[in-house]
Parts: C-alpha cells; sequence; structure tokens
C-alpha cells in the first residue's frame, strides 16, 4: 500500500535538516539520505573527526547559525533514520510508484517512497580560462570546504578571483586562517557595488559583513581590482601564479593555488529524472523545476526545496524546508496552520527580493568567452577545447545543447555536466547570438553521479518501514 511507504528526504542540509525537524513534530518519521558524513550541508560542514576548533574559529559570523542547525539535527537524529553516506543517483517509476536508487558503502539499494522531497543544494558555477585545469586551481567552495572539514588550507599564497559574496568570505577566513592572500580579483566592475545601497536599507547585517571582509582584507595589505579577466594561469606543472587583465593593463601576481567561482548553481539532475517539469529563470541564469511557493513540483509525489530549486543561501534554505515539509504534511492530510505558512513564505520573499539586489551588485560575466582562447579546455572529463565545440557547432549548424553534446562529447563524462554545462551554454548561446533559454537545457542521466562498475551485488528492495 502507498499510505505505508516512507517519506524520503534527499540531503542533510539547511533545508533537510528543518523539513526533517517539521515532520517529526507532526509524528512522522522520514528517512534522511547524506552523502557527507555528517549532516550539515556544504554552508555547515562539520570534520569528520572532533578537531577541537570552535564553532566561531570554523564558521565565524555564520557559528550561532551552524551550531543552531547541527543542534537542531542531533536532536532529530532518533526520530528519524538516517543514512550517511549514501549517494541517491536515480528516480525512477511513476507517480504512486516512484522508486530512489543509492549507493551505500558500495552496495546499491532501490527504495520505493511515498513522497520524495529533494534538498540537494548546490555546487560551485565555474567558467574555464587557459590553465583552470592546472593543479593548485581550485572552486571556491572546494577551498572552504578544506578549512571547514580538513582544517587545512589549499595553498600557502592564494589569489581569489570571480564574483559574489562567497569570494570575499574565503578569502578572509583564508587570511584569518594564516595563508597569504595576494589578491582578491572581482571580476565584476566596481560600479556594480553601488547595488549594495539599497541592499543596506533591506539587510543592512549582510552589506555590513561584506565591508567587514573587504576592510579587514585591504587593512592587511591584500590587494583588490575590479572588472577582472583572467589571461593564463603561470607554471607548467603547477600554479606559480596568474596573469591577469585589470584596468586596462596587464599584472601578474605570484601564488601557488587559486581559488574561484562564480557564486552557485542548483543541483537539478535528480528532479530531472523524476521527470518533473522545468522552466528558465533569469535570475539564476539557469533552468530550474517549476514549483509552486512551498515547494510542489508537476509529479504530486516529489518536492524540491533548498538552493537545489533556486540559489537563495542557507537562511531561505531552513525556511523552504519548513514549506516543502508543510505542504507534504497537508497533502498527506495532517493539519497545517494558515498563519504560519504565511509567516515563513513572507520570511522567504523578503530573503529573495535581496537576493536580485546582490546578484546585480556581483553580476556574472556574460562577455567571459570574447577574450578566452579557442584553445582552452572546456570539458575536462572529455578534454575538448572551446575550438572543437564551436567547429562541431558551425559544421552542424547546432543550436540546442543536447544535440551539441551529441556531436560534441561536452557533458558525457564523469561529472555529467556537472562541472562545465554552465560554460557550455554560454559558448552555444555566444556563437548562436541568442539568450541562453534558447538553447535548452542539458538533460540528466543516471547517476547523476560516478558509481562503481558492477557495483553492489544483487538488488536490495525496500517497500518501507
Amino acid at each position: 500500500m502507498t499510505d505505508a511507504l516512507p517519506i524520503v528526504i534527499v540531503g542533510a542540509g539547511p533545508a533537510g535538516i528543518r523539513a526533517a525537524e517539521q515532520m517529526v513534530e507532526a509524528g512522522i518519521r522520514p528517512i534522511v539520505l547524506d552523502e557527507g558524513l555528517r549532516a550539515g550541508g556544504q554552508i555547515y560542514r562539520r570534520p569528520m573527526i572532533d578537531d577541537g576548533r570552535s564553532y566561531r574559529n570554523r564558521y565565524g559570523s555564520e557559528a550561532r547559525k551552524a551550531e543552531q542547525l547541527h543542534a537542531a539535527f542531533e536532536r532529530l537524529r532518533p526520530a528519524i533514520e538516517y543514512r550517511p553516506e549514501t549517494l541517491a543517483w536515480n528516480v525512477s517509476g511513476q507517480e504512486r510508484g516512484g522508486h530512489l536508487d543509492m549507493m551505500t558503502d558500495g552496495v546499491h539499494n532501490q527504495i520505493a517512497f511515498s513522497k520524495l522531497l529533494l534538498c540537494t543544494g548546490a555546487t560551485d558555477r565555474v567558467l574555464p580560462f587557459p590553465g583552470w585545469t592546472r593543479p593548485g586551481v581550485f572552486t571556491l567552495g572546494a577551498a572552504q570546504t578544506a578549512l571547514k572539514a580538513q582544517g587545512c588550507t589549499v595553498g600557502d599564497r592564494l589569489v581569489f578571483m570571480g564574483s559574489g559574496p562567497l569570494l570575499y568570505l574565503v578569502a578572509w577566513q583564508y587570511m584569518k586562517a594564516g595563508a597569504t592572500v595576494a589578491a582578491v580579483l572581482d571580476t565584476a566592475p566596481l560600479r556594480s557595488k553601488i547595488h549594495l545601497v539599497s541592499l543596506f536599507a533591506r539587510a543592512p547585517r549582510i552589506v555590513a559583513l561584506g565591508l567587514f571582509y573587504g576592510a579587514q582584507l585591504q587593512l592587511s595589505g591584500v590587494k583588490i581590482r575590479y572588472g577582472v579577466r583572467p589571461e593564463t594561469v603561470i607554471g607548467a606543472d603547477r600554479v606559480e601564479g596568474i596573469r591577469f587583465q585589470a584596468s586596462g593593463c596587464t599584472q601578474e601576481l605570484e601564488c601557488d593555488a587559486i581559488a574561484y567561482g562564480f557564486a552557485l548553481r542548483p543541483e537539478t539532475q535528480l528532479a530531472d529524472l523524476a521527470g518533473c517539469r522545468f522552466r528558465f529563470e533569469d535570475r539564476d541564469r539557469t533552468w530550474l523545476p517549476e514549483r509552486d511557493a512551498l515547494g510542489r513540483t508537476s509529479r504530486k509525489d516529489v518536492y524540491v526545496s533548498g538552493d537545489g530549486s533556486g540559489i537563495a543561501g542557507a537562511d531561505a534554505a531552513e525556511i523552504d524546508g519548513q514549506l516543502a515539509a508543510l505542504a507534504i504534511l497537508n497533502d498527506v492530510g495532517k493539519t497545517v496552520e494558515g498563519d504560519r505558512l504565511r509567516q515563513l513564505m513572507a520570511a522567504r520573499a523578503r530573503i529573495l527580493r535581496q537576493r536580485e539586489i546582490l546578484e546585480n551588485a556581483f553580476p556574472f560575466p556574460r562577455d567571459w568567452f570574447e577574450t578566452v582562447p579557442a584553445e582552452t579546455t572546456l570539458c575536462r572529463c572529455e578534454e575538448i577545447s572551446i575550438g572543437e565545440i564551436r567547429r562541431a557547432v558551425e559544421a552542424g549548424n547546432i543550436g540546442e545543447i543536447n544535440r551539441m553534446k551529441a556531436l560534441s562529447r561536452v557533458g558525457m563524462g564523469r561529472c555529467q555536466g556537472r562541472m562545465c554545462s554552465v560554460a557550455a551554454t554560454e559558448v552555444l548561446r555566444s556563437i548562436r547570438n541568442v539568450e541562453p533559454q534558447e538553447t535548452g537545457r542539458l538533460r540528466a542521466q543516471a547517476p547523476v553521479k560516478p558509481i562503481p562498475l558492477g557495483f553492489g551485488g544483487p538488488l536490495d528492495r525496500e517497500a518501507g518501514r
């Protein structure tokens, strides 16, 4: 019977934890799948073992929020079925008959669900430039994870590059950790920061923190450059420096590591495999699952929440997780307070308005591929250059991203396009001189992440609890 099947939450970050909390309060015991070893998600990632660092030392200004979320999860843990180090890699079946494929300790399990809540989070949004595949070049998220989870830096003398609030936060965190920050290279022009004036009226704490990070960096002698475009990573087998353009001049900096990124991209593959309808979102410059205000998708047994349904940050994800849980509770016949819903929706709407201002202050570099050389690798997995993609597009008169994938193999490697899909779309857009929504979206394929060949032995089917 469908009623006997469990409610499954994929992800144990801010959205997943708050959703589970809401369900437990209503008397439901959900199954929570977590790819990590310990709950908290990327932003509040915990070390594998206690390293003695305080919350303030590890999470800075977000220490109180991290501690509260971790404490909430530990209170919840006896009331949920928590499965850490579990990769959810496919969704199959139709409504009222859905199954989730997952891998734990190299063993394949398939679980039937009554409701599936996807709190899959986000990954770094990156763009290629000469030398970006060299050892010593990291995403901002990877550099931050090294500090939080391993308590180490990815280099001794670093350059941080890209656009977005995370750029300044991670640079500041590395400076506080004792690393030498050679420079912060902001690809957005200085004039774009004028938008922060209007944000200050809505969210003074956010702006004050940003000003604090920037001021602390500059007072410590860190160079901050705006309107930057990288030319190349210096060094043959490892990072020895970076050459870049700023203010019409070519400049060089010595460093042994580079961390860069352009905000985040939602992880939407499982929603795609579940058959959810998608829509193009200008704010995120990507395709997202269609959802209502509470996280319901076009498929009645699948819900989405948090950054995996649209980038808005950890605070919004906590609210969004509660909203999605309330939607599920309502849909299974539980009583939901209307006032509670309205309060949460209003709080989420305020954060989304703030997010729109941040997008203007830290814009995506739409002209990136006007200067990147054709020989630059775009798809690392398949080792495909921008020039090869251009030739395939022009020879085949291609205007759609999946057709480009078929003829060039871009996005067919181990990452399934998770690393290169943004860049591939932007290259196709620039060649055809169209907007990104006109190129379509790269369709997800199972498994969404690499799994061992022939893994797991006999299939273990779970019918729920």
